[in-house]
C-alpha cells in the first residue's frame, strides 16, 4: 500500500513529482489546490472542515494515493494515514527558477498568458517562505516533516528530486 504526501514551497516541484509517482505506482492523485479554495474571485480559502470532508472522501475512495500541496493544515489531517512523506525543501532561488519555467497549468489558469500575469505575485510569495508563520511556511512544513514517524525524505535540490 502506498499513501504518499508531497509538500514544500510553491515552485519546489510538488506537482511534477506527484504526477511521476502517480504514473509509476498507479496512484490516485490529489492536488490540494483543487479543494482548498472556494470558487470565487478573489480566491478565499475553503473552511478547513469542508476541505477535510473532501480529503476524507478522496482517501476513503482510493486505496493507494499521492496527495500534494503546500497546505500543512490540510496535510496534517491525513498525516497518520500516510505511509511516506516527501518534503521538497529547495532553496527559494530554485523555486523561483522552477516557477519561471513552469508549463501552463490549464486546471488553474484559463491561458498561459493568465498564468504568466500571476508570476510576479507568485515569485514574491515564494520569496516569503522562510518569513511566513502560516500553514504555507517552511516552519509549518518542517514541523509536519518532523512529526511524521514513518518513511520520509527531504530533498534540498532539484537534482535530488
Amino acid at each position: 500500500m502506498k499513501k504518499i504526501i508531497v509538500f514544500g514551497n510553491s515552485g519546489s516541484g510538488k506537482s511534477t513529482l506527484a504526477l511521476q509517482l502517480k504514473d509509476a505506482w498507479q496512484l490516485a492523485h490529489l492536488d490540494l489546490d483543487s479543494i482548498a479554495w472556494l470558487p470565487q474571485h478573489p480566491p478565499v480559502r475553503k473552511p478547513l472542515e469542508a476541505a477535510h470532508l473532501d480529503i476524507t472522501h478522496f482517501v476513503k475512495n482510493n486505496e493507494n494515493w499521492v496527495i500534494e500541496g503546500c497546505y500543512a493544515d490540510l496535510l496534517a489531517l491525513v498525516l497518520d494515514e500516510a505511509t511516506e512523506v516527501i518534503f521538497l525543501d529547495l532553496p527559494i532561488s530554485q523555486c523561483v527558477e522552477n516557477a519561471q519555467k513552469r508549463p501552463w497549468e490549464p486546471h488553474k489558469y484559463a491561458s498561459k498568458s493568465a498564468q504568466d500575469e500571476n508570476l510576479p505575485m507568485l515569485i514574491e510569495w515564494i520569496g516569503q517562505y522562510e518569513q511566513r508563520e502560516d500553514t504555507f511556511s517552511r516552519q509549518a512544513h518542517r514541523e509536519l516533516f518532523d512529526r511524521f514517524d514513518g518513511t520520509k525524505s527531504r530533498f534540498t535540490t532539484n537534482k535530488e528530486v
